[in-house]
């Protein structure tokens, strides 16, 4: 029998032929040196890689996550204060000028520090705004604000900050007519209450509404899964190289384990564990940040300015005594709009006791309207004051205020916790694939050493 020409021993005749049997017959035919030194340099490549797209992953959701607790939440927070607060000096002034002459010391205080807490919260909302704007981030970060979305936000913190102090003289100079009998303090609360509702709460309710759409959006970038499930699909296809470099190796060399590979293979395994690790707790936290702290946080407010405009609008119904019935109107239609019942703001609290309390309130109004339209404007004015609709709608707000201020306290202990998570995270990353291409290196160069 003639041996194939050209045919060493232990080579087949006839190469296989198939995908890829082209490039396999080249490296099989190369010298074990060669081959040693192109899988070192595919491994060490692989592992640069995976540091990279591993670090990058870690930093983008890291990003994203302080992002939610520096900017995002204190601006939505910020804009959801405004909007209580001013609700709350309407509805408070409203009251207090129902009391005639000089209005009492405790409302003029809460009117007070309601306006002097929008003050300090639309400075430090400009103040936020600024910041975020001059920060750097990554390409696709959802809080790389556009420029409309800032000028529309800088262009509703320039009406509250114009209109605020313009208001505040407004009730100024209605309280001081109203102390000296004259009929002009009603018309220049009017005038007030008017500001307030067609500038001021318009504004600060569209910041609210925008900021609490970008916190949900700095949200969902955190807790978003397509960037770390690629991450981890490419982890795990780079252990699967690492082994088939490691069973190669052994048909090779004769050697069972290579130590070098062993270490980037643990190092690889590590990171990648880290890296699930972290981004599930921190994505738990954040979710529950949102769906426990938020979200109710923001119904909670929600129903409060309702409940607050009404409040308001129920005093100055007594206020205008001129028969004219546009703020029962609105009343009602703030009502309407609070609930409860499907669809309603305290429905979306979910909570059963406000709506009790909202139900109590507006059966003390009706029996306030009642006695008003009775001829008994007096005792409907004690009942708005500190008889039984005025008990009924503090124990409301009291409801709302407390359903606010747990939610966010949730918010802010979840988000720092799912910020906090991925403290180290990126550096992590980078060490562990330092420590991969070292162990590669080490692990194949002993081998190249051996054919020198």
């Amino acid at each position: 029998m003639t041996a194939s020409v050209g045919v060493k021993p232990g080579q087949h005749a006839l190469a296989p032929r198939g995908r890829g049997a082209g490039w396999r017959s080249r490296l099989d035919g190369a010298a074990t040196p060669t081959r040693l030194g192109l899988l070192l340099a595919v491994l060490v490549l692989f592992s640069l890689a995976w540091g990279v797209l591993a670090g990058l992953t870690a930093t983008q959701h890291a990003s994203a996550a302080a992002d939610v607790v520096a900017v995002s939440e204190p601006l939505s927070l910020d804009a959801e204060q405004i909007y209580t607060s001013l609700s709350d000096a309407g509805a408070t002034e409203a009251s207090a000028f129902l009391a005639g002459g000089l209005e009492p010391a405790a409302a003029r205080q809460r009117y007070q520090a309601d306006i002097t807490q929008a003050g300090i919260k639309i400075e430090a909302a400009g103040a936020l705004v600024g910041s975020s704007a001059a920060r750097t981030q990554l390409p696709g970060h959802p809080a790389n604000r556009e420029a409309s979305a800032g000028q529309a936000i800088g262009d509703d913190l320039a009406i509250l900050s114009g209109n605020l102090w313009a208001y505040a003289d407004e009730v100024g100079t209605a309280r001081t007519d109203n102390r000296l009998g004259l009929p002009l303090g009603a018309a220049y609360l009017r005038e007030a209450s008017t500001r307030l509702r067609d500038k001021l709460l318009p504004a600060a309710g569209d910041i609210y509404t925008r900021e609490s759409a970008l916190l949900t959006s700095s949200s969902a970038q955190a807790t978003g899964l397509p960037l770390v499930v690629v991450t981890v699909l490419a982890g795990l296809g780079i252990g699967y190289v690492l082994f088939r470099s490691s069973r190669w190796l052994a048909r090779h060399t004769h050697r069972v384990v290579n130590y070098g590979l062993l270490l980037a293979a643990l190092a690889g395994l590590v990171s990648l564990a880290w890296l699930a690790g972290t981004f599930t707790l921190g994505r738990a936290d954040l979710l529950h940040a949102q769906q426990q702290g938020s979200v109710p946080a923001q119904a909670f407010a929600r129903a409060e300015v309702a409940a607050l405009q009404a409040h308001a609008d129920e005093s100055l119904t007594l206020i205008d005594n001129s028969g004219e019935d546009s703020y029962q109107q609105d009343f009602v239609a703030e009502t309407k709009l609070l609930g409860p019942g499907p669809g309603t703001l305290l429905a979306a609290t979910g909570s059963s006791q406000a709506a009790a309390q909202a139900q109590a309130w507006y059966q003390a109004h009706k029996a306030l309207r009642a006695q008003d339209n009775g001829g008994n404007h007096g005792g409907a004015v004690t009942s708005a004051q500190t008889g039984a609709a005025a008990q009924a709608f503090s124990k409301l707000s009291a409801t709302l205020s407390e359903g606010i201020t747990t939610h966010q306290a949730t918010f802010d202990s979840s988000a720092r916790s799912g910020r906090d998570a991925f403290t180290g995270l990126a550096i992590g990353m980078v060490v562990a694939a330092l420590v991969m291409v070292a162990g590669c290196a080490w692990g194949l160069t002993r081998r190249l050493a051996e054919y020198r």
